[in-house]
């Protein structure tokens, strides 16, 4: 039944309606609820609703739909609240929700849990009250003297929370007081929902409107205060602010109140006239975000980016999905926001999305200008009130266009005309944990069928896959060579590390090419790049005497040195300690680091260079909510001369006065094990180095290598994506990995190595016998073995894109998984599905 069919029944007949909710609970499907007949005629797909599941839980769920038919194997409960009379999710979401956990193999509440903002959930805290048949005057029953102080509290207020409690009694622990509270049958618990969003609010300040329509009264009013000069202070200020009999209408706006305090007026001579009745004191929802006004009306695109626009727009004639091909500095950017202007004069909504949030800092700044508050911007460094805003701002339609990350995908647009996804390569796209495991470019294309959309991809190194299918055709594909203006790609050159070593021309790990260049950048008064995609000082320390190396207690992996804050890390659980002083297998203090982070790279070029400002930027750094576009705008600004950083500073950042960009260690990406590791390092490279040189002089770019004569520097120093893409799809092909095969790992987790094993061994016996040995790889020990204390053991498997029904193996490998988990030994292995891995 669709939305409308439903609204025109109850207009017309009283019936039982039941509601099929959404829940954030990990189980495969909907639950029923009977709605009160008071909801009849508000109750409405997409409204949240607060329901109890099973005897004590209270959850906040979506209505996800509404019918006459009550459930066969159970009585419904009613649904409690209806918390929305307009839907907070549209019912296109609806369908993406249940698209994403059947393609990605998750439930339909975790998807819900990952889409809804934190602020639009219900949180709840835990309250006592009296027990209704509890009479304290009456009753016998001997409490002790912080049993009476808590009923005695409770007769002068209704309820009271656990806090409450605890600095009523002055006692930290007091759940042993309430149970004995419970037990003598005087109190009884439950819980008190409370909604999360708090809209911001502003106290301001008006004239009584009697005052403000006649002013003879207001002369009056003058002459009655003339030997009350703070309040005739005050009142003057008022009028300044708003001249009521010029602009009667402004009365109703007033001013905000600390404009009075800024003016160091009285606050007692103000308190006075509200008291009075001659000033007015309210409040009124504002934003939080500030108000932008657009100050540019258009971009103007050189010839090559409006032929590649034209063609952009003929592709879209014929297909949905296009891929823009553009080098970086190309100017991609302008081709987008000339897109996003005629889509929104087309009365379209328009969704940009970008991999990372470092990168809205200088897009966001650029955008303003154009779009000024019809844009909104949506990522998680964002509050959870601040994240709602956009959200009901979409609902609302004040935003019209958002640009933001990944999890933009869920806000609830209704008539999407446009998607881009900007480095549409970029792995940050992927979430890997919790589910849903979701790719955002992926989803993107489902969104925009849905919406009647087109996708536009961009990337100066566009994944194998969406190359491959645009140059199959799939896909609409548009070429960008050339950069923008008089800007040049960079000049590359490749350090060799081994012959340098070998004749002891480093110094630490830098080579003399790239310490000569940075000197020279330096005396030039120009910036400098230097890329490692590895964070902290040092991957690990070691004994020198008898190869002892930190580990972690909860993981299978060395703790990483972080010397900034003396301690030892793992980037996976968190797990830290202090740095050992000595080994604790044989007692030695000869501790050495080995390897380079960038906390360690930001020390030694400190040390090399005493007279530059170096600044890092990458997770460490960059962790509170306006630290990225703190170190950007100092690099901006020229208060960094070296930024050190991880593949944060690879992506979209546009710098005017870097011309140097150094890569610290080529060889630890390409030999990383993984079949993407020579695509990820292409990629990698060429977007750094396009931060070099974007103007008239030609940037160069360092790559430090222990082998030199590897076949993809060639291709990365010559700009050759062609020759790369065809040798890496031979290899694709001859291995049977995408764009030939879709892949879905299957991961097994327990806290025993030994049931992680036996549950793996049977899972992949089961999945053979069905699928066939040779789809079906492992089980084997991934790299990392054991993460937050529990062993993993993974399962690969191939699909051959055009023999294999994915729904069918999808079931499949869902059922069998069930069957091992139903064995009374394996119940507490946990299975986990990741489609499209990588």
């Amino acid at each position: 039944m669709s939305q409308l069919e439903f609204q025109n029944n109850t207009s017309t007949e009283r019936k039982t309606w039941f509601a099929d909710v959404i829940l954030p609970v990990p189980i495969p499907k909907m639950f029923t609820y009977r709605v009160p007949m008071e909801f009849n005629d508000s109750v409405c797909i997409g409204a949240r609703v607060i329901v109890l599941f099973g005897h004590r839980k209270i959850l906040t769920g979506v209505i996800g739909r509404l019918h006459e038919t009550p459930p066969a194997k159970y009585d419904a409960k009613y649904l409690l609240e209806l918390l929305d009379e307009e839907p907070v999710i549209q019912p296109l979401q609806i369908n993406l929700l249940q698209w994403i956990a059947d393609y990605y193999m998750c439930t339909l509440g975790e998807v819900l849990n990952m889409a809804l903002p934190s602020g639009l959930k219900l949180s709840s805290e835990s309250k006592v009250q009296l027990h209704s048949h509890f009479d304290y005057y009456e009753s016998e029953i001997e409490f002790n003297e912080k049993e009476t102080t808590i009923i005695e509290a409770l007769l002068n207020d209704e309820t009271l929370s656990y806090g409450d409690i605890s600095r009523l009694v002055n006692q930290k622990t007091i759940y042993s007081l309430i149970k004995s509270l419970v037990y003598k049958g005087a109190v009884l618990l439950f819980e008190e929902v409370k909604e999360k969003y708090k809209p911001k609010k502003e106290n301001r300040i008006r004239l009584a409107q009697a005052l403000a329509n006649d002013k003879k009264e207001l002369e009056s009013l003058f002459e009655s205060i003339e030997k009350k000069p703070k309040q005739e202070a005050i009142l003057l200020h008022y009028l300044q602010e708003v001249p009521v009999f010029n602009h009667p209408e402004k009365n109703k706006e007033g001013v905000e109140k600390n404009s009075f305090t800024q003016a160091d007026l009285s606050a007692s001579s103000l308190r006075t006239l509200i008291k009075n009745g001659v000033l007015e004191e309210f409040q009124v929802i504002i934003s939080r975000f500030d108000n932008y006004d657009a100050t540019l009306k258009e971009v103007t695109l050189t010839d090559i980016q409006q032929q590649a626009k034209d063609e952009i727009m003929a592709s879209f004639n014929e297909k949905d999905i296009s891929l823009l091909h553009g080098i970086t500095g190309s100017g991609k950017t302008e081709i987008y926001i000339s897109l996003i202007q005629d889509a929104l004069e087309g009365e379209s909504q328009v969704l940009y999305l970008l991999p990372e949030i470092a990168l809205t800092t200088q897009i966001v700044s650029r955008l303003r200008k154009i779009f000024g508050d019809k844009m909104g911007v949506y990522h998680s460094k964002f509050s959870d009130n601040e994240r709602v805003e956009v959200w009901k701002g979409v609902l609302s339609g004040k935003y019209q266009f958002v640009i933001g990350v990944r999890s933009a995908v869920f806000l609830p647009f209704d008539n999407l005309g446009l998607i881009i996804v900007d480095e549409e390569h970029e792995s940050s796209y992927k979430q890997y944990d919790p589910a849903p495991r979701y790719n955002a470019r992926d989803v993107s294309f489902v969104i925009a069928r849905e919406h009647h959309a087109k996708v536009l991809l961009g990337s100066a190194t566009p994944s194998i896959e969406t190359q491959y299918h645009a140059q199959n055709g799939k896909y609409g594909l548009i070429q960008l060579n050339k950069r923008y203006g008089s800007g040049e790609l960079p000049e590359f050159r490749v350090a060799d590390m081994v012959r340098q070593k070998n004749k002891k021309l480093l110094k630490g790990e830098f080579s003399t090419e790239l310490i000569e260049a940075i000197t020279q950048a330096l005396s030039l008064k120009e910036q400098v790049i230097v890329f490692q995609n590895r964070r902290g000082y040092s991957p690990y320390l070691i004994c020198q005497e008898c190869g002892w190396v930190p580990k972690c207690e909860n993981c299978a992996v060395s703790l990483t040195y972080h010397q900034y804050k003396a301690e030892m890390r793992c980037h996976y659980c968190g797990y830290k300690e202090q740095v050992p002083s000595a080994c604790e297998a044989c007692g030695s203090t000869n501790m050495k680091t080995i390897g380079f982070g960038t906390e360690k790279l930001e020390e030694e070029l400190s040390l090399l260079f005493p007279d530059a400002k170096v600044q890092r930027m990458d997770l460490d750094t960059t962790r509170r909510k306006n630290s990225y576009d703190t170190i950007i705008r100092d690099f901006e600004n020229g208060d960094i001369d070296i930024l050190v950083g991880t593949q944060m500073v690879s992506k979209g950042l546009d710098f005017d006065n870097v011309n140097l960009v150094g890569i610290f260690d080529i060889d630890r990406m390409l030999h990383f094990p993984d079949f993407r590791s020579y695509e990820r390092t292409f990629q990698l490279s060429t977007q750094v180095s396009g931060r070099a040189g974007r103007r008239e002089k030609k940037g160069k770019v360092i790559i430090q290598s222990r082998d030199t004569e590897q076949p993809i520097l060639t291709q990365i120093t010559t700009h050759n994506y062609p020759a790369f893409y065809k040798n890496e799809l031979a290899e694709r092909s001859l291995h049977g990995y995408p764009p030939f095969t879709r892949l879905i790992n299957v991961i097994i987790k327990n806290k025993d190595a030994q049931l992680a094993k036996t549950a793996a061994i049977k899972l992949g016996n089961l999945l053979k016998e069905q699928l066939g040995t040779k789809r079906v790889l492992g089980p084997e020990e991934p790299l990392i073995s054991r993460i937050r204390n529990e062993y993993l053991m993974e399962l690969v498997i191939k699909l051959e894109r055009s023999k294999i029904n994915l729904t069918k193996v999808k079931s499949i490998i869902q059922e069998m998984a069930l069957e091992v988990q139903q064995e009374k030994a394996l119940k507490t292995s946990r299975i986990i599905f990741d489609v499209d891995p990588y």
